[in-house]
Order: structure tokens, then C-alpha cells, then sequence
């Protein structure tokens, strides 16, 4: 028995699944950060609303953010690392807030609190289904 190959559809169909991982990533950002910013202890907000992700290679998803009364504002310039040689995307959350450190993992004088490590580490799960419905369904 052979197989025919009439036309080589590999590039059409390799370009679906890196747009299928691209939204998918996108999605998981965009939980996690929902996660992060649920967890997050709030004063003026500033934290808060700082809290973004962005995919390797590129910007940050927001350019500016602000606290609750607008006095003290904050922005986000260049682009998340890049992965390595072999095309490979990543999804970053974080804040680029100065205090966000100490909010996190605590200090000699403050326990810690933090939003970032379980917005990502409790989950897990959540994030592979999204992935997973992308490829699926995409």
C-alpha cells in the first residue's frame, strides 16, 4: 500500500497551531493576571493595576497604568525576553512596580503576600485546558 501526497499542506497547518498556541497564550495571560490581580493587597491600587503579562518577544499588553485616584502613574517599555533559538513562546505575568518584590515575599518588617507565584502555581491545570482548547478547537 503507498500513500499519494498530492499537496503538502505542513506549512498551512504548522501556522494554525502557532496561531492556536498564540491565543491560547494570550488566554493564559490574561487568567493569570485576573488571578494575580484578585489576590493582590490593595492601598492606592497602584500594584493592582500595574499587573500585566506579555508574550516573549514582545510588549507588555498594557502601556500605562495608574492607582485608584489617578495621582500616581506608571508605565512599561521594551519587550519580554525572547525564547531560545527554537521559536518557542512563553507567557509573562508580572508588574514592574519598585515594591511589588517586597509585597510578594515579605520583609524583615511585612509578611509576605503573594499574588503572583499562586496566580500562576495554583493553576496549572486551567492553564494547560486553555491551551489545550486552542489546539482543539482553533
Amino acid at each position: 500500500m503507498s500513500v499519494e501526497i498530492k499537496k503538502d499542506n505542513s506549512k498551512e497547518i504548522s501556522e494554525k497551531i502557532e496561531e492556536a498556541v498564540l491565543r491560547g497564550l494570550v488566554t493564559c495571560g490574561l487568567t493569570a493576571e485576573m488571578y494575580a490581580k484578585k489576590l493582590t493587597p490593595v492601598d492606592t491600587g497602584l500594584l493592582r493595576n500595574s499587573i500585566t503579562y506579555a508574550i516573549s518577544g514582545e510588549e507588555a499588553a498594557i502601556d500605562t497604568y495608574e492607582d485608584d485616584e489617578g495621582k500616581n502613574k506608571g508605565f512599561y517599555s521594551g519587550t519580554a525576553p525572547e525564547e531560545s533559538s527554537d521559536k518557542k513562546k512563553s507567557v509573562y505575568i508580572g508588574t514592574n512596580v519598585e515594591y511589588a518584590s517586597m509585597v510578594e515575599i515579605g520583609t524583615l518588617r511585612a509578611d509576605a503576600q503573594p499574588f503572583l507565584k499562586p496566580a500562576v502555581n495554583d493553576h496549572k491545570s486551567k492553564y494547560r485546558k486553555i491551551i489545550e482548547n486552542e489546539l482543539k478547537n482553533g
